[in-house]
């Protein structure tokens, strides 16, 4: 595979801005990192606050409840937020991080020992959701249920929409969980307190579609496509192996390379100009993430996974008060899985793969990979 196309390049060269239509509105994606960053600051004139039409296209058709705390602004944004940010940051404790280690090294000694493996179904998504099961406190059998809602679970082509079936099983969770005292994601919902009162329903609804919804596809799509450059850059592992050190960037870097979430939108409560555009009220921004991740004016040799690139000042996952809550699970799920390869795996052949591609009115870009059929060669 050559290095993954730029289809922001000249637009960010040429103006900073380029336009998507979409929901019958003329969206404009800002490119560049630094306006970026400048927007993310700006939660009054560019916010969160507009449930359901936080992608590019609404969701409306797929879910009915505001996903918390991200479709929420500061101060409401920062109280939410608080209130989960213990259990993301689970993935910071050296017991939780051994166990990952554990489960990924158990994952890929099973690749080792197989024939071939279908990566993204049959290896990302289940290491996906049995890691979440860890981060959410749950056993692996519940991560068994989450497996069969696909990739995306408002938009899998392979299974088609599952948002009514999270929905159900999230709802009898919270009723299972109402008089439990365990540690659990479902049973922490129910007891905590927000501002002298209890959540409502609505609001635990909300923060657990966010978990099971959010990043899913996203590190999915990373961890098919860091083992299809690690098949295609062989000297890649060799790289990683010479220094430990070297995981860590390594995990920075391909968070920046690969970007798999294209646009996060925004949406203007006031009238604005922004680079020259002019936003109605009521009207929407996007933020690209991977063309600020291409920025040229910031990142050497851009197209490129340098695998020792530091200083990395990625917005892969976001930047400002929403960025990414999920961001330590995903680091440390990527560290873990190039730490086991390293450790375990020779080589790996890459038998077939099937891009996935995400087509909009303005742009074509590879977000991750359909399908890919490989090889684990392990150790002598």
């Amino acid at each position: 595979m050559p290095e993954k196309p730029d289809p922001f390049r000249e637009d960010r060269q040429r103006c900073g801005v380029k336009t998507a239509h979409t929901e019958g509105q003329e969206v404009p994606l800002i490119l560049r990192l630094n306006d970026i960053r400048k927007t993310c600051k700006d939660t009054e004139t560019f916010s969160n606050d507009n449930p359901l039409m936080i992608v590019l296209h609404s969701e409306a058709q797929v879910r009915n409840v505001r996903q918390l705390p991200i479709e929420s602004d500061p101060p409401d944004h920062t109280d939410y937020r608080a209130l989960v940010e213990p259990i993301y940051r689970k993935p910071n404790q050296q017991e939780y991080q051994a166990d990952m280690l554990r489960l990924v090294a158990s994952m890929i000694n099973g690749a080792v020992g197989s024939i071939e493996v279908e990566i993204v179904r049959e290896f990302a998504l289940p290491l996906q959701s049995r890691a979440l099961a860890r981060l959410l406190g749950l056993p692996d059998s519940e991560a068994e249920t989450w497996i069969n809602w696909g990739i995306h679970i408002f938009r899998d082509a392979e299974l088609g929409p599952k948002g009514s079936e999270v929905d159900e099983y999230i709802l009898a969770k919270f009723e299972e969980t109402k008089d439990s005292e365990a540690d659990d994601f479902f049973s922490v919902l129910n007891r905590i307190d927000f501002r002298g009162r209890k959540l409502t329903l609505e609001e635990k609804h909300g923060f657990a579609n966010m978990a099971f919804a959010g990043g899913r596809d996203t590190i999915i799509h990373t961890v098919s496509s860091v083992i299809v450059y690690l098949a295609e850059h062989a000297e890649a592992l060799d790289f990683l192996r010479e220094d430990e050190k070297r995981i860590r960037t390594a995990t920075e870097e391909f968070v920046r390379y690969i970007s798999p979430l294209t646009v996060i939108s925004r949406t203007c409560p006031h009238a604005t100009e922004i680079l020259g555009h002019h936003v109605e009220a009521g009207d929407r921004i996007g933020l690209c993430w991977p063309s600020a991740n291409r920025d040229e004016s910031v990142f050497q040799k851009p197209d490129e996974a340098i695998l020792d690139r530091a200083p990395n000042p990625h917005v892969g996952f976001g930047f400002g008060p929403h960025n990414c809550l999920g961001q330590h699970q995903a680091r440390l799920i990527i560290r873990s899985l190039l730490q086991e390869i390293c450790g375990q795996v020779d080589s790996i052949e890459v038998v077939k793969a099937i891009p996935e591609v995400e087509h909009e009115s303005s742009y074509s870009r590879q977000v991750g990979y359909k399908s890919v059929l490989a090889r684990f060669h392990g150790k002598d």
